[in-house]
């Protein structure tokens, strides 16, 4: 409809563009018919030879009375070309000479075809030529096709902006296909999530199974490591349940939020991650301001984007040392999570939350992943109208803090 519209204005303006230039075409003629009428009012070498030929006499000139008046004819063409030339008027024309009682006297050397489309200018002479026939003389210019003429003299308006509107449509026939393009990308993408989800759920029953029957026979030192399988495997089904929403959230919002205190869920998410860490020898440490974390939130998907902040902390360190923060600071839920990496640059800092985007060095990466993490977690805090904070600095480790508006009396502070 844009499109249409723009036609339709550039139309209008065409239109008027034709209408200024035939009001200033009419006034060149005008000025040159002036000059016409001027140059055929004197008795010159011109006029005097057009007189003979149109009195059809021939006793002045050793020629015949149709060589007599040919010449008259191309020298009055020339002599009207210049006059026109000098005036802007470089258009196609004939002319006609004759009197008021229609009796024509002479012709220009070419002719209009009857079907030509073509506009007439009569210019009544006066002096010479009129007294010498003792009869009203007219010379009628006719200028073939001037629509087309006046075309020409607006194509400096014209080819831009049919060029212009030739490249808006070529750019919204590039933006179609890429829309078309990335939906097929996430239709594909979405049905691989889809059937991935489904042939993990096997692997995970047999893993709980296997578990329980472990417990049955386990020795007390086995119990806390069985344990410890068990709460991961839980995890692990609990995340493929609600995988199949993640691929949601990149057209539409999903999460069913409500206000609960998040407290005792992070104390035990720290604890778990603790025991994680003791495990495999990651210092890890944590401090929770006191007081209840009331938040409007989806405590599933929250304590995922924890998780991820705590693994990239983990993975991206030689000796890791994490610390993790929660405190109440201005009607907001602060949690700053702590690490002793290699850190971020400022170049990466500005691309890092973008989907499938790594730090890299060079085209190596040191830690496997599919830069999907970073990108999850910004859409979940963005969806419980928190924000995301990134203070690192390359060799001195990284700060990341969400911020969670606190509800107070049902609202949000």
């Amino acid at each position: 409809m844009s499109l249409f519209g723009l036609a339709v204005v550039q139309y209008q303006y065409l239109q008027i563009g034709l209408s200024l230039a035939k009001v200033q075409f009419n006034r060149k003629v005008q000025d040159a018919a002036n000059e016409i009428k001027e140059g055929l009012g004197t008795q010159n070498q011109l006029t005097f030879l057009v007189g003979k030929a149109i009195k059809e006499d021939d006793s002045y000139f050793n020629l015949s009375l149709d060589s007599v008046q040919d010449a008259s004819s191309h020298f009055l063409n020339d002599f009207l070309t210049e006059k026109l030339v000098n005036h802007g008027l470089e258009a196609h024309f004939t002319y006609n000479l004759y009197s008021k009682d229609s009796i024509y006297y002479l012709q220009s050397p070419t002719d209009l075809k009857r079907k030509d489309n073509f506009a007439s200018y009569p210019i009544e002479l006066y002096g010479y030529l009129p007294e010498l026939m003792d009869k009203r003389l007219v010379l009628e210019l006719h200028f073939k096709n001037l629509n087309n003429y006046f075309l020409r003299q607006l194509n400096g308006l014209t080819l831009p902006s049919i060029l212009f509107i030739i490249g808006i449509i070529a750019a919204i026939i590039w933006a179609l296909r890429t829309y078309y393009w990335q939906r097929n990308v996430i239709t594909t993408t979405n049905e691989f999530i889809n059937n991935l989800t489904h042939e993990l759920k096997t692997p995970v029953f047999s893993i709980s199974l296997a578990t329980k029957l472990l417990e049955e026979e386990a020795s007390s030192k086995q119990q806390h490591v069985i344990s410890l399988i068990k709460q991961q495997t839980e995890r692990l089904s609990g995340h493929i349940d609600k995988v199949l929403e993640l691929g949601s959230l990149e057209h539409k919002n999903v999460m069913t939020l409500q206000k609960i205190d998040f407290k005792p869920y992070l104390l035990k998410l720290c604890q778990e991650f603790e025991t994680l860490s003791s495990i495999d020898g990651t210092a890890f440490e944590y401090s929770l301001e006191k007081g209840q974390y009331l938040i409007n939130v989806e405590r599933f998907h929250l304590e995922n984007a924890i998780n991820n902040l705590l693994d990239n902390a983990k993975k991206y360190a030689e000796n890791p040392k994490i610390i993790l923060q929660a405190i109440l600071y201005k009607n907001n839920l602060e949690i700053r999570i702590t690490d002793n990496g290699k850190g971020i640059s400022k170049e990466d800092q500005e691309q890092i939350f973008k989907k499938y985007y790594r730090v890299s060095n060079g085209d190596e990466h040191s830690v496997k992943g599919y830069g999907l993490g970073l990108s999850y977690v910004k859409k979940v805090v963005q969806g419980f109208k928190g924000k995301i904070v990134l203070d690192s600095e390359p060799g001195k480790g990284t700060k990341i803090t969400l911020l969670l508006p606190l509800i107070k009396n049902g609202k949000d502070l």
